[in-house]
């Protein structure tokens, strides 16, 4: 009996929580110091565990924040982005409703392109271009409804990039049909371009690759159509496509 009580007394202080009698306030401070030192999962259990013992609490809301935050750094995406969309659809109006928001467009951008990457040395058909979407659609969303948020500069800066992306997405898609001989598929990519991204400087090329299609189409209207809309502005590009080999610029 002496012995079984002690092995009982033995299992109680393994599986002990030590956490068991801390208030809010401490287990938010002792997740922060997690979180500062690099200890995401542990930061998350603690947050986590933060949230079930008070969540009604002061601390809940910013715990819950916290943990979107801490499971991006930790690498675990689509459960940050789970707990972004918690904290939207909890507190809607929260002060901090437009971090949230431009967290959620980080987490979709640097899955993908960094802000300084160069589209020049990206293989963007090998990226996923729903997540590039739904980085231009938060981000978006922190502009429209927050405006004057000191994140909004950034996340005007990132939009560029991510239109312009997105753009050169459907370019190496077109490129891609082109190559095969698959003339429609490369024109209906380029036309995304040219009718979606105006201003992104992908449109030469989708002009270039439909004059091309068009050639291998054996569409001469539509070809010398499209070769004066891309000749009268870019006048000064380098890749005016050839009469015997139209595609002779694209590689």
């Amino acid at each position: 009996m002496v012995a079984a009580l002690g092995a009982c007394g033995l299992f109680s202080g393994l599986t002990s929580d030590k956490t068991a009698t801390w208030s809010a306030q401490r287990l938010y401070a002792e997740a922060e110091d997690e979180l500062s030192a690099g200890g995401y999962t542990a930061a998350i259990k603690l947050f986590e565990t933060l949230q079930s013992r008070y969540p009604f609490g002061r601390y809940a809301q910013q715990a819950l924040m916290e943990v979107a935050y801490a499971q991006w750094k930790d690498g675990e995406k689509d459960l940050s982005l789970a707990a972004a969309d918690r904290f939207l659809k909890t507190y809607p109006n929260s002060p901090n409703a437009d971090y949230v928001w431009y967290l959620k467009g980080l987490v979709n951008f640097n899955d993908n392109l960094g802000l300084l990457g160069s589209l020049a040395q990206q293989d963007l058909t090998e990226r996923d271009p729903k997540a590039l979407r739904d980085a231009f659609d938060a981000f978006r969303e922190l502009v429209i409804r927050y405006p004057e948020s000191k994140y909004t500069p950034d996340a005007v800066v990132r939009l560029k990039y991510l239109v312009n992306a997105m753009a050169a997405h459907e370019v190496h898609v077109a490129r891609y049909y082109l190559r095969r001989g698959a003339y429609v598929a490369a024109v209906n990519r380029a036309e995304i371009v040219v009718q979606q991204y105006q201003q992104a400087p992908a449109v030469r090329d989708a002009l270039q690759i439909m004059v091309a299609a068009y050639d291998g189409l054996s569409m001469p209207q539509l070809r010398d159509d499209t070769r004066r809309i891309l000749d009268s502005n870019f006048p000064a590009s380098d890749a005016v496509v050839k009469e015997k080999n139209p595609w002779w610029k694209f590689w």
